[in-house]
């Protein structure tokens, strides 16, 4: 029997999953948004009841698994209600604008002992894992890069509710640093509104950089905007190791060069859909009862790296990151 998948929010990100609940064979039972009207129109689209109210959509469709694609500003507990009813959960990023709401979630997550996952898809690239199983040696250097140029949604332009774009986008990288390279020790960032700041509700960074640091010498950095080619979502990032440089322009697309032998590159060039292999992933957790491969204590890692830049950013001064 294929697992239960409702919806909690039906925006724009929500569409991709339902299509790879579909995609992967699970039976997408519900969607639960704010309007009844636009969630209507979701789920007459996509699949699935609508519903506005989240326990009543629990009550009638008992799903297993409940993907919550809530915008951060607009959870109030629901992540940790759904888990006290033992539910299982795939939770958008960031998972919240603050660590204490972040660490409420994982808390409830593993007190309810349900398999709680957050939606950092990158690790499940053919390019990243292809790095991961290869013999790199450790790694010395990231540097990662990503540009856009549009307005979003109006929520997006507004720090109370999106965190800003280190919080909403560039935290994918941040979250692959920590995949590839560990914990840093330190961070010291630098942001700025540049073009921006005569569009009305537009309170966020649409500029930044971000340099992590290991206290052994290891370097991480990240430029982002949202002032590049309008229509074009640039996203590249570069990892030298010892044994190993990767030059990655996706989760599916690297070339790998070993140091000693740089006519034995490799060319990956996958296919994979994150979002479907990330389902799968969370359907076997819950099928074989274990860990997800990228679990919901990450989501909270990750973000506590993405305020800690935004902190140093804001004060102009490097933050030393507890361990």
């Amino acid at each position: 029997m294929s697992l239960r998948v409702a919806l909690l929010g039906c925006g724009g990100i929500a569409a991709r999953h339902a299509a790879a609940a579909k995609a992967v064979g699970l039976d997408l039972v519900a969607g639960c948004g704010r309007d009844m009207g636009r969630t209507e129109a979701f789920t007459a689209e996509h699949g699935g009841e609508p519903f506005i109210d989240l326990d009543r959509m629990i009550d009638a469709t008992a799903p297993d698994l409940i993907i919550a694609t809530l915008p951060p500003f607009n959870r109030h507990g629901e992540i940790e209600h759904v888990a006290s009813r033992g539910i299982h959960l795939l939770v958008e990023k960031p998972i919240a604008l603050d660590m204490a709401a972040g660490e409420r979630m994982v808390a409830a997550a593993e007190a309810a002992g349900v398999v709680a996952a957050v939606g950092f898809m990158y690790r499940f690239g053919d390019a990243i894992r292809a790095w991961r199983a290869a013999d790199t040696g450790p790694a010395g250097l990231y540097a990662g890069a990503y540009h856009c140029n549009a307005l979003h949604a109006s929520w997006w332009r507004e720090e109370a509710k999106s965190g800003g774009q280190m919080l909403e986008q560039v935290i994918h990288q941040i979250d692959l640093i920590r995949h590839l390279m560990g914990e840093p020790d330190s961070v010291y960032a630098r942001r700025a509104n540049l073009f921006h700041g005569s569009t009305p509700g537009y309170d966020v960074e649409d500029v930044s950089a971000i340099l992590f640091g290991w206290d052994d010498g290891r370097l991480a950095t990240l430029n982002a905007s949202n002032i590049a080619t309008p229509g074009v979502w640039h996203k590249e990032w570069q990892v030298y190791a010892e044994r190993m440089t990767g030059r990655f322009a996706s989760w599916n697309e690297a070339v790998i060069t070993p140091v000693s032998d740089p006519a034995a590159a490799i060319t990956i060039a996958g296919d994979t859909n994150p979002f479907e292999a990330q389902l799968a992933d969370i359907a076997a957790a819950i099928r074989d009862r274990r860990q997800p491969h990228v679990p919901l204590r990450e989501g909270a890692a990750s973000l506590k790296l993405a305020l800690a830049a935004r902190t140093s950013a804001d004060a102009r001064q490097e933050v030393r990151l507890a361990r």
